[in-house]
């Protein structure tokens, strides 16, 4: 598989996640102020993970593709800590966002690898 298609992979990889974040926020009830508050903060940093990703593609440099991978990683990270919460809270049951949360670490996995490759390239091209 090329790099090019890799890419294409991921980015509508991660789009099918932000909009699985979107109706998981829109499912959650209206009238509770803490299901409002927490799906607000994980709709925020669920659909932040594919523009991180966006803009790393579009890095001018090594260093700003990892700042910019770190960035979904860290995006992703809090994610997953509000969707726990969501479940935990009783806001939504288990079941419903077991492979949203699946997803999530996933991804979280891919980003960490694809960070590590790129920082070895440069400790490798430095020797």
């Amino acid at each position: 598989m090329s790099g090019e298609s890799v890419h294409k992979d991921l980015k509508q990889r991660l789009r099918e996640y932000a909009l699985r974040i979107i109706r998981m926020y829109a499912a959650l009830p209206k009238n509770d102020k803490v299901a409002q508050v927490l799906g607000g903060q994980v709709l925020r940093s669920g659909t932040l993970v594919g523009a991180q990703y966006a803009e790393g593609t579009r890095a001018r440099s090594d260093a700003e593709f990892i700042s910019k991978l770190e960035s979904a990683l860290q995006e992703l990270e809090e994610t997953d800590y509000w969707l726990c919460l969501i479940v935990e809270s009783n806001l939504m049951p288990k079941e419903k966002l077991t492979s949203l949360i699946e997803e999530t670490h996933e991804l979280n996995a891919i980003f960490t690898s694809s960070i590590m490759t790129v920082k070895k390239r440069i400790n490798s091209k430095r020797r």
